[in-house]
């Protein structure tokens, strides 16, 4: 195939899900529908959290940061999916795929070491309890969000100014309803060993660095709670950690899901229908998780949609 030095490239062509003209209205709906309800839900906890003043607390400020980062992950690619079904056009220029990659990347980052931080936020509240207010306060919960940003950007920042310096071949067509960084370092015909060895640190020092800092913190807290002599002191101190548990398993299941399909060899039009599993399925059941599973969510939910007609 004929290659075209970057430059030269006016844009790319999304596939989506599914090329059969029939199934398009109800990929339209099913997601507009998703991305609606994603919206709402995680709105209404950061609504929730800074209404009501007995969620001043670092557990629920990382919380509505999570809910904030998974409004963006997911505004990040569903609205251009919807775009393009409904004016039946799968092209996007260069400069916003790229972009899409940059934001997607900084997302997903943000995700992953926001349920970190929140994980040694339990591990401190159960293992340190008498140091808890010491510890996690406001100083150091702002810097760890900070850190985490700034970690984010920058991961992101440099995989997206990389992809700068590849040429393209003539075949622009990208199986997946959004542009990934894998599936377009595939299109390029120059040299990606530098990307694809930058992507596997970046996957091995943020994903699994992050994955195994979680794992510990669980395996003190676990060991913690084993020591509690009452059962009724037990399940309280279950109780707190079992949505983000719930979440974990939600956010790192999928993941892992994908990239076992990815490397079981399934076609890429497969990769992309499992990826809707973390880009948004994910984000749309983290609030339905912590509000069901949390019973102080729970009452400031419903405090805050009692008010809501009173303003209109």
């Amino acid at each position: 195939m004929k290659s075209e030095n970057h430059t030269g490239v006016s844009g790319f062509l999304l596939l989506g899900l599914s090329e059969d003209p029939e199934v398009q209205p109800l990929l339209f709906g099913l997601f507009l529908s998703m991305y609606l309800v994603t919206m709402l839900r995680n709105l209404l906890i950061i609504l929730a959290v800074i209404s009501d003043y007995h969620l001043y607390t670092p557990m629920y400020f990382f919380l509505s940061i999570l809910s904030f980062v998974d409004i963006c992950f997911t505004s990040t690619t569903v609205p251009k999916m919807l775009l393009n079904i409904r004016t039946e056009n799968k092209a996007i220029s260069y400069t916003g795929c790229l972009t899409q990659v940059y934001f997607f990347m900084v997302f997903i980052c943000m995700d992953n070491l926001l349920l970190t931080v929140m994980a040694y936020d339990r591990f401190v509240a159960i293992c340190h309890p008498l140091y808890y207010t010491v510890i996690m306060n406001p100083r150091l919960c702002g810097l760890l969000i900070l850190l985490s940003f700034f970690i984010s950007i920058m991961n992101a920042l440099l995989q997206s100014l990389m992809v700068l310096h590849l040429s393209f071949c003539t075949d622009l067509e990208i199986p997946h309803f959004f542009c990934e960084l894998a599936q377009i370092l595939k299109l390029a015909c120059s040299d990606t060993l530098i990307n694809n060895i930058h992507v596997y640190l970046a996957t091995s020092l943020l994903g699994v660095g992050s994955l195994s800092g979680i794992i510990f913190s669980y395996t003190r807290i676990v060991s913690s709670i084993l020591r509690i002599p009452s059962t009724g002191g037990k399940y309280k101190a279950f109780s707190t950690c079992g949505s983000h548990l719930s979440v974990v398993s939600l956010f790192y299941g999928t993941c892992v899901g994908v990239y076992l399909s990815s490397a079981a060899t399934l076609s890429s039009r497969k990769r992309a229908v499992a990826s809707v599993t973390y880009a948004v399925v994910t984000p749309m059941m983290n609030p339905f998780i912590y509000s069901l599973r949390n019973r102080d969510m729970k009452g400031a939910l419903r405090k805050l949609i009692s008010v809501i007609p009173s303003c209109f």
